[in-house]
């Protein structure tokens, strides 16, 4: 009898949103149905000029190309350009499957081995953890704001604006990273996908700043890459549509590996993701949507004992804490600590799902993310819910 050794399996965690589910049937017992405000997946039509753009494309009997076509990194360098970003050419650009597969294997692509260091923010989406346990790498959660903190490090990661707290980092605080790094030969990476929706000034008038911007990198790549998802600002979540730009030394690594591995971005795709990152329009139109629904949602929490991070100023969430008696916002989120889920079930009994700040890490313990991805009609509802919630 031929015996086969059964292979180890990766240290992974559990998925988190699988422990929603007992919240998830407590909240759909509500008499007017379940708000599920608890994941970031659009829930508006994909633009029709990105779906025509599509079927325009859709005859495609030939491979892909990894690095893409001139088209889409031609029009991947134009959107640099309206962010202020240096221009990498196109050695410098390439589209992704998304965004989550770039975070996940970018630090094993990047040379990232078992026994070194990357460094997540303290209050993170889990993939930075997840890529750096496939690396065999250690993850440090870090105050992105401290860096006189930090340990030595491989690789950085960065997230502005963040998920899940919305917080944006400045054009100084991401240059002292760059100069950071730069002194230790680390490698820095930031995820940049929500930065079309910047909510509070400076931000909302002159745009959420990237690490490749001018003023940060001073016209030097070196080390430095971003990485973007099409899926928030153009509702191209089903599509698997992102973008890496940055450092052409390290994109060239990155390039060599999805050659060898066949992680290429569909013809038809690459088509879309040039025409959607053309078209301001439809980003601006998403934008108000976002911006009416965080809006409704944010009246709703005044008058009751849960309070919005007044540093979440951008992105696709509330981060909300439960304030005691007399405490303003500032004060809530400067002393942390309470019960995500104990939170969590408050709002499942309201019929609402959310998500625990738990997922994020021990720093984000006694929060939870309050998504603005569900209809006007369940953003409403939950509003009502919430507004009639005591503690």
């Amino acid at each position: 009898m031929v015996q086969v050794s059964v292979p180890r399996p990766l240290n992974l965690p559990d998925f988190p949103w699988d422990s929603l589910r007992p919240y998830r049937k407590k909240a759909a017992e509500h008499p007017d149905g379940v708000c599920d405000l608890s994941v970031g997946t659009p829930v508006d039509e994909t633009p029709l000029c990105v779906r025509e753009a599509l079927a325009q494309a859709s005859q495609a009997p030939g491979y892909p190309t990894v690095i893409g076509t001139d088209e889409v990194r031609e029009a991947i360098l134009r959107w640099c350009r309206r962010r202020s970003m240096i221009d990498v050419g196109h050695t410098g650009v390439i589209p992704t499957i998304g965004s989550k597969e770039a975070v996940a294997w970018l630090p094993f692509i990047l040379g990232v081995r078992p026994g070194d260091v990357v460094l997540v923010p303290e209050c993170a989406y889990p993939t930075y953890d997840v890529g750096a346990r496939l690396a065999g790498a250690v993850a440090i959660p870090v105050d992105p704001y401290a860096i006189d903190t930090w340990p030595d490090a491989q690789l950085v990661w960065l997230n502005s604006p963040g998920n899940p707290d919305g917080h944006v980092l400045s054009v100084q605080q991401l240059r002292a990273v760059r100069e950071w790094a730069a002194r230790r030969g680390a490698i820095v990476i930031s995820d940049e996908c929500y930065a079309s929706l910047p909510w509070e000034e400076p931000y909302a008038s002159q745009g959420v700043p990237s690490l490749l911007d001018e003023r940060v990198c001073e016209g030097d790549p070196t080390g430095l890459l971003v990485v973007y998802s099409l899926s928030k600002q153009s509702n191209l979540a089903g599509y698997r549509a992102g973008l890496l730009v940055g450092d052409p030394a390290l994109v060239s690594l990155v390039v060599q590996l999805r050659k060898h591995s066949g992680m290429m971005v569909p013809t038809p795709v690459q088509h879309a993701m040039a025409v959607a990152l053309d078209d301001v329009q439809h980003v601006d139109e998403q934008r108000e949507r976002y911006r009416v629904r965080r809006e409704c949602l944010l009246a709703a929490l005044q008058g009751t004992d849960l309070v919005c991070d007044p540093l979440s100023v951008a992105g696709l969430y509330l981060w909300v804490r439960q304030a005691q008696q007399g405490e303003d916002a500032a004060t809530v989120f400067s002393r942390g600590g309470g019960d995500s889920w104990a939170l969590v079930d408050r709002f499942a009994r309201a019929g609402i799902v959310v998500a625990p700040g738990d997922f994020y890490g021990e720093a984000a313990r006694g929060a939870v993310r309050v998504a603005l991805t569900a209809s006007d009609d369940r953003i409403r509802a939950a509003a009502l819910r919430i507004s009639a919630m005591t503690r």
